[in-house]
Formats: C-alpha cells, structure tokens, sequence
C-alpha cells in the first residue's frame, strides 16, 4: 500500500460517481485489477444469494443491463454485475470491497447504502444458507500475527504510509482516534476541541497530573503526551511507527516539552519500570486476540499499587468477534493487517482472568465515532487533489474512501462501538 507510483491523471477533472478515469494499476493491486476466475457455478450461486438478501432490504440496487432490487432506500449502482458477482463468488466480502476499489460498483451515498448492510449484518445470508459462508472463508495470513517482528510490519503498513496524507484529513491535533463532542448530537464546536476534550477525560480518568509518571501505549502523532507534559507529567510513549515517531519528537522540541516527553521506538511487550498511570488510545486493536492477555499483564505489571490505567477501545457484539477473529477480511488485508476489534466480554474477560487490574468504569459513545469519521471523509475527499499530489493514485483513494464510508457505517448502524475504560490496580493510595 507504499505510494510509489505517482497517479497521472489530471487533478482538477471530476470523478464520476461508479466510472474510473484510469484502469487498476495490477502491479500494485493485483487481486483489484482482475476479477478472480469464479466457476460459473460459484458466480450463478453468489448472484443468486445476492439477490435474495437485497430483495429483503430497504436498499434500491440497480445492475446495469437489468433491473433493480430492494424495498427502496439508498442506491447502489452495480456497472459490471458479471465481474460484481464474479468477485463474491471467489472472495464473499473481500470481493465485494475490491470491486468498489475496481469501480465496478459505487453510490451516491455510500455511507447511508453500508449503513443498511452492516445493520442487517448478521442475517444477510438466511439461516438454511449459513453453510455458504464457508465458501468464502479465508484464514489470517500466518504471516501477520502480531508477534514483535510481525506487529513492527503491521503497524508501519498503515501507519508509515505518509504523514502528510493523515495530515491532510486530520486535525490539527492530529488524532486518529474517536473525538468527543460537546453537545452532542447538536454539535457545537471544532473537531480539533472535541478530540482534546477526549484526551482530557482519559487523562482526568487517570488522574494525571504534576509529577505523575505516566506511560502511554500507542503515541500517535503526540498529541496526549503533549497535553500530559503539559499538566506537569512526565510521560513515555511508545510506537512502532517512524513517521510517528518522528514527527511526535518534532511536536514536543516545537511545544517547548521534550524534557518531559521520551518518544520510544519500542513494542509494548519491551516495556520496563514502572509508572503510576497507563493511557492506550485505539491501540488493543492492532494487538491480536491470541496476544491480549500479554497486552493486559504488560499493563497490571508495570502499574504501581493503586495505579490507573485509561483505555480507548474499539468494540464490536462478542459473537462476531468470535467469527472474526481467524477470518481474513478486506479490512485486514488492505487497511489493518493483523487487527482485530475485540467485543467488551473479552476485554473484560482478559482483566478478569490475566491480571490483578479491575474494571472500574466503561463508557461507550460509538455515535460520536461516527460523527469524527464523517468529518475525515468528507475532509478526504475534498481534498482529493492534494492527496493525488502525494503519489497515491485513484485505487487507493477508492480504497480509503471505502475504508472510512465502511466503518462510519459501523457505527451509525450499531455495528461497532467505542469505549473508554477505567481499570484499577488495588493498594495504598498514591
């Protein structure tokens, strides 16, 4: 996913909605630039599948050369149904994401079209028919465990892709992560305020502040460290990313702070010493479910009695986790390799029977997290021009488009949630 090949053509010319101006690069996405050879069988079955879960929804999906289906809603036009069809045949929703990428099919509102599919998610394929699906299960790659060589690749896959790209469609904060608005849903201020406004209630759960040593697990681009340096704390913070690492030091020299702010190359299971406050924004998901306990020890170890810890994680229901879990899907092979969204059982399953840490609160405000990825989308696609500037050509934009269309939908159907929680490490007082 490394922008290397500059996109030729022009920046100023409008996409239309479902029509690519260029054909799919197939030395950069090979598996998105030809359609996988589906049996007709395989093809016929999927078609056919299709049909009878659009039929049921309030979708109206029109295939080009025929006709239209669903109860009415939001539309979706399907330009080259054989190659649409063809594509969940060989790969389920893999091959349903690789055709948008493709541009076989799109929407006008593609936020409102998912938002239909993910809330009907779990009966899309009639119970008589669940045995499909093991027709398109694919395993994890091996390769992208999360052990410490593999975390290291995972991460910068995503991460080190460019830091003038986030820049481009974050704020100025530069959070990748849920904000927290004020009077939400009649939102009254900045995306910028409501991203410290979440920062600020994770470091107030943790009771931040003069002299507290506080490690936090996932730095970003700097900007918590940045505001607990500035209570007067001195902070640790620990990536995978050079980017973001690099830049977050160039933060702390610019903010007057680097005495107080150690940046750290370093995965989380090298962690040493020990700390009164842990903070870990969005990072349990890239951990994996086979290395959650360590994650969770890591944490209890490195605690001092009656330290805190603030998590922002994440979650989704616990029976899809568990069905997602050993399944590769088109999130894991384009956009996260190797992550996994956990459910609020296993999180606290985790606490419960790996560590001497107690859950002492969990607020959700998924709705919120649809809200902020709203803004990255829109803010994205404005600036579609700039980002073609970068290198990064029309599949990928097509790519990352999906990518945050697809997880707005999760939130706004239910899907997905975000939590933050409190855990507690039982002794004196501090």
């Amino acid at each position: 996913m490394t922008a290397t090949h500059p996109d030729p053509r022009p920046t100023t010319a409008p996409r239309i909605p479902g029509a690519r101006s260029t054909p799919v690069d197939p030395a950069r996405w090979p598996d998105a630039a030809t359609p996988p050879r589906a049996s007709s069988t395989r093809r016929a079955l999927a078609a056919a599948v299709v049909r009878r879960a659009l039929e049921r929804l309030p979708l109206r999906v029109r295939f080009a050369g025929g006709d239209a289906v669903g109860l009415g809603g939001p539309l979706v036009e399907v330009h080259d149904p054989d190659a649409f069809h063809g594509r969940i045949g060989a790969r389920g929703l893999i091959g349903f994401g690789e055709s948008y990428m493709a541009g076989e099919w799109d929407a006008p509102d593609p936020v409102g079209a998912l938002t239909v599919l993910a809330a009907h998610a779990p009966d899309l394929v009639p119970s008589p028919l669940q045995w499909l699906r093991r027709l398109w299960h694919e395993r994890r790659p091996a390769a992208r465990r999360n052990t410490p060589e593999g975390a290291r690749a995972n991460i910068s896959d995503h991460y080190d892709l460019s830091n003038d790209l986030f820049a481009l469609f974050l704020d100025d904060t530069l959070s990748y992560s849920s904000a927290v608005f004020l009077g939400f849903p009649a939102r009254r201020e900045s995306l910028a305020a409501a991203q410290r406004r979440k920062i600020d209630r994770l470091l107030d759960l943790a009771e931040v502040g003069e002299g507290t040593r506080l490690l936090e697990i996932g730095t970003g681009w700097g900007e918590l460290a940045l505001r607990a340096a500035a209570r007067g704390a001195h902070v640790t913070t620990l990536t995978l990313s050079r980017e973001q690492r690099d830049r977050a030091v160039e933060r702390t020299h610019e903010a007057g702070l680097a005495d107080r702010v150690q940046v750290e190359l370093r995965d989380y299971r090298e962690v040493s010493g020990t700390y009164d406050a842990v903070v870990s924004v969005e990072m349990i998901e890239a951990v994996g479910a086979e290395f959650w306990p360590v994650y969770f020890r890591t944490l209890d170890a490195c605690l001092v009695p009656g330290g805190r810890a603030a998590l922002q994680a994440i979650t989704m229901p616990h029976d899809r986790m568990l069905a997602a879990r050993d399944t590769h899907t088109w999130i894991t092979k384009y956009v996260f390799p190797g992550g996994l969204i956990p459910s609020t059982d296993a999180v606290e399953e985790t606490v419960r029977d790996h560590t001497r840490l107690r859950v002492a609160r969990r607020d959700a405000f998924g709705p919120h997290y649809a809200e902020t990825l709203r803004l990255w989308r829109e803010t994205f696609t404005e600036r579609a021009a700039e980002v073609d500037a970068l290198g990064f050509d029309e599949t990928f934009r097509r790519l990352w488009t999906f990518y945050l269309a697809y997880s707005e939908a999760g939130f706004r159907a239910g899907y997905l949630d975000v939590q933050q929680y409190l855990l507690t490490k039982e002794g004196p007082a501090r």
